[in-house]
């Protein structure tokens, strides 16, 4: 055999180095399912309290990870609270203060198409990344899933669909397989499972390339239209409960049964250990619809916390001990850097959110921050006017619409916001009005209408 010359022997070095580090450290990464529903109250996981509501796989997934007790969605509505989670920055700032619509006279933002997503972030650091569900940030060019960072998209591009089995809005047909119209048969929710499972299931034939799966249901929003025979169970165990209630159960314990079969494709397709799943939801749940936000006050819409406390559950067996709690209060949008950094990649500096991954890993999280919520609405209970919550530590100031006074609330003395001090403690109402105008100026730099609307 002819002997390596010492040009030969460093590039053959060179070249092992360029290719087994990579590979290796690809496996290392944890794929990322994040499983988002809509409307789906704090009450209505029965991991938290005794409930009429019955989710076995949600609660199991607690269970085998971390429980969350007081992480807030970002927004009391849809399209601000998704802004958010896939940009790590608050709504306002990537201009979405309020839902967009399919009826331009009626929509409340624009979403920012120079802001990089999470699934942009990812992409670029070699992940596979794909949404199923509900997207509900916009409906043509520059703002589809495709356009802002992910691979695959499947799904529904509008805000809400008129019933589950028909798939339209409006009459219109919102569903894509990527850029193509779909007319697919059945409830959506079993649809978005079926898909999320196909996915997960395809992803096992490329062990190298990490992936994140951003799964965003619809359900348990309403209309609530539950499978007839996930109706007929309700009844048939709890004949006194209210119709509506009835309903609204039915439908949640479909959803629940529906995760559980995306869960078990996970399993079944041999990547749950490096995983990472997290569920939540994306505001309170709807009180007119007879969901639960217990035990805290109001619900969607409402800046007490019914309408901005949301179940939040996180497992990785490679990491996060079975049986974990955390009492740690953040925002939906605190996955953005989580899972950058879990990926290796540095976040941003103009960030909001906080990495999640020291209470992942068992310790804590020492950085202070305000808490802010805002939210824009039209009509004529709102205007086209916004409204703004802060949090400081124990201390809330909310505004509950854009024309009543100022609220404050100790959250550690009242969690359930009965006791309103802002007159009480007009110096700090003050000092966190202050606070709050500083984020509305910030969040006026955005423009949340498209040019020339």
């Amino acid at each position: 055999m002819k002997p390596h010359t010492p040009l030969r022997l460093f590039l053959i070095l060179l070249l092992s180095a360029s290719v087994v580090p990579q590979s290796s450290f690809a496996a290392a990464r944890p794929n990322f399912l994040l499983i988002f529903t809509d409307d789906h109250g704090y009450g209505d996981v029965s991991t938290y309290h005794p409930s009429d509501v019955r989710t076995p796989h949600l609660d199991r997934l607690a269970a085998e990870g971390m429980l969350f007790s007081r992480m807030r969605a970002n927004c009391t509505v849809c399209s601000p609270s998704r802004a958010a989670l896939l940009t790590g920055r608050y709504p306002d700032r990537v201009g979405v203060p309020g839902v967009i619509r399919t009826h331009p006279d009626d929509s409340w933002g624009f979403f920012d198409p120079k802001t990089p997503t999470l699934a942009n972030e990812l992409k670029k650091a070699g992940y596979h990344t794909a949404l199923v569900g509900k997207w509900h940030l916009g409906l043509d060019s520059p703002n589809t899933p495709n356009e802002r960072g992910f691979d695959f998209f499947h799904g529904f591009l509008g805000d809400m669909m008129d019933s589950y089995t028909t798939h339209l809005r409006h009459g219109h047909n919102y569903m894509r397989r990527n850029a193509e119209v779909i007319e697919p048969q059945g409830h959506a929710t079993d649809l978005f499972s079926d898909w999320a499972a196909d996915y997960i299931r395809k992803r096992s034939a490329n062990p190298n390339q990490p992936f994140f799966l951003y799964l965003a249901y619809n359900a348990p929003h309403f209309p609530i239209e539950p499978p007839a025979e996930w109706l007929a169970k309700v009844k048939q165990r709890a004949p006194d409960l209210d119709a509506k209630r009835a309903a609204n159960v039915a439908l949640i314990e479909h959803l629940d049964h529906s995760i559980g079969r995306v869960l078990s494709a996970l399993k079944a397709s041999g990547q749950e250990k490096n995983t990472v799943v997290v569920f939540t939801s994306d505001n309170g749940g709807s009180l007119p619809h007879a969901q639960n936000n217990d035990p805290w006050r109001g619900g969607k819409q409402d800046h007490y916390d019914g309408g901005l406390r949301v179940p939040f559950m996180a497992r990785w067996p490679a990491q996060i001990p079975p049986g974990s709690h955390c009492d740690y209060a953040g925002l939906n949008f605190d996955l953005y850097p989580t899972f950058l950094e879990l990926a290796g990649i540095k976040p941003a500096a103009d960030l909001d959110a906080l990495s999640l991954v020291p209470v992942l890993k068992g310790g804590t999280i020492t950085t202070s921050r305000d808490l802010y919520f805002v939210r824009r609405e039209g009509g004529a209970a709102y205007g086209g006017k916004s409204y703004e919550a802060i949090l400081r530590g124990q201390w809330k100031l909310l505004q509950n619409n854009p024309w009543s006074p100022h609220e404050l609330y100790n959250l550690e003395n009242d969690p359930l916001e009965r006791t309103n001090l802002a007159t009480s403690n007009r110096k700090l109402a003050n000092d966190l009005a202050a606070a709050l105008r500083k984020h509305i100026q910030r969040g006026g730099a955005t423009p949340w209408q498209p040019s020339g609307q």
